[in-house]
């Protein structure tokens, strides 16, 4: 039987057990899961939060985290700037990177979420605004939603991924971490 664990990794912390960097090891994922044997399904930057997947199993990790799979992912993007409609549907449409052109994406906003502070807090600028974007992608490109918004002039400020395929982040506060079954066998 698969394992599967659901971590709300908390900003700073690198989606690995380990970091071979000198002098000073960065957090990783060796603070938060003692659980031996599971590896990330997936990559979520160190300046990211929210979900992140760990499973034991290759194939299952495969399936969540092969973008042939197509497996949805929705982010909550904190964007600096007040986007238009045209801006929206650009997202929508998908944007052409330097790794070449996105996906179409699903695209709203969203009221500001009640999410767990940020530690450390972002930049706030009195003289710009900000706005709360959900947006699902179905790729996993290094970085892809912060250069997608980027590349319509709105830089993110904050990024927690809420939602991965049927599995969402929930009431987990940054750090916590639950086992759960694989809910449907054709995930493997």
């Amino acid at each position: 039987m698969a394992r599967l664990i659901l971590l709300n990794k908390p900003y700073g912390v690198l989606s690995q057990f380990t970091d071979a960097r000198s002098p000073s090891p960065r957090p990783t994922l060796s603070g938060l899961v003692d659980r031996p044997g599971v590896y990330p399904a997936g990559r979520l930057d160190r300046d990211s939060e929210g979900l992140l997947l760990l499973t034991d199993d290759g194939r299952l990790q495969a399936r969540i985290a092969d973008p042939r799979h197509k497996m949805e992912k929705t982010y909550l993007a904190q964007v600096e700037g007040d986007p238009t409609e045209a801006d929206l549907e650009t997202l929508r449409r998908g944007v052409t990177l330097n790794d070449g052109p996105t996906r179409p994406a699903t695209v709203r906003r969203v009221d500001p979420p009640d999410l767990w502070p940020r530690d450390p807090p972002i930049r706030v600028r009195q003289s710009v605004p900000d706005t709360w974007l959900e947006i699902t992608i179905t790729e996993g490109r290094n970085r892809q939603v912060r250069r997608m918004t980027a590349a319509v002039g709105l830089p993110t400020l904050r990024l927690v991924r809420w939602r991965i395929g049927p599995w969402t982040v929930g009431d987990l506060a940054p750090g916590q971490w639950r086992e759960v079954p694989v809910p449907d066998p054709r995930i493997r």
